[in-house]
């Protein structure tokens, strides 16, 4: 989701690191809602996600003369990785991240075909998303929507890559479960 282009994209990181007051009030009404929504892939609580939330604008905006204009989508880009390190920091020091006393009511077996979702709402599948044991959850977002590999997942959280690959195999089976479960109880309604 690019919310900038070229050269407005660019103006806007100029005020930041100008400090121009109008303009952090630009940057939250256009990236607001979606740096939330990265928090909330990651952290459950939704009073937590707010103040994860605020800790990352603090971040970036104490940063952003670090940062580097690099084309269009740079800024979210970046904005995007403080938020979700943010995210990662606050559940180190919750010990949210232990991996090894999760959810073990999911088979291991190997996977089928990934379950349909059209017929689902974005925020259904984002609630479904953060319903996911952290553990599951945090190496799930980290592969499929930080597009890192289990070899970076494992460096970043400290585990091996078997373990970040058996996890993400068991979030996927977890979320399939809770989707064809979704699916049940919206056409069988009690």
């Amino acid at each position: 989701m690019k919310f900038f282009i070229g050269d407005k994209e660019e103006q806007l990181t100029k005020r930041l690191q100008g400090g121009d007051k109008t303009a952090l009030k630009d940057f939250y009404s256009l990236y607001g809602g979606y740096l939330t929504g990265v928090c909330s892939r990651y952290i459950s609580d939704d009073e937590d996600v707010k103040d994860v939330f605020q800790d990352a604008l603090i971040n970036i905006f104490s940063h952003i003369k670090d940062f580097k204009y690099r084309g269009a989508g740079s800024l979210q880009a970046w904005s995007t990785r403080i938020t979700v390190n943010q995210s990662l920091n606050f559940l180190r020091g919750k010990n949210k991240l232990e991996t090894t006393a999760l959810v073990r009511d999911v088979a291991d077996e190997t996977e089928g075909m990934d379950p349909e979702t059209e017929d689902i709402s974005p925020e259904v599948l984002h609630r479904l998303v953060r319903e996911l044991p952290t553990g599951y959850r945090t190496i799930f977002n980290l592969y499929v929507f930080e597009n890192k590999s289990h070899k970076e997942i494992a460096e970043i959280l400290g585990i091996k890559i078997d373990s970040s690959c058996s996890q993400f195999s068991r979030a996927k089976n977890l979320l399939a479960k809770m989707i064809t479960d979704y699916r049940k109880n919206k056409n069988n309604p009690r």
